[in-house]
């Protein structure tokens, strides 16, 4: 794999990764809003907890 190849690879697993931390945020979002308790919130989405507080 050339350096070209290799940077569009990371550039595209990057997207990804940036794509699935904002859908956990908008179900965490939408979690605290039905009153989960923040710990399960967190557990159940990978996400911390003060990342939470600030939804």
């Amino acid at each position: 794999m050339g350096i070209e190849e290799f940077l569009l690879d990371r550039i595209e697993k990057k997207g990804i990764e940036k794509g699935k931390h904002e859908e956990a945020v908008a179900i965490a979002h939408e979690m605290k809003k039905d009153n989960f308790p923040i710990h399960r919130i967190a557990r159940f989405t990978k996400i911390s907890i003060e990342e939470i507080e600030k939804l």
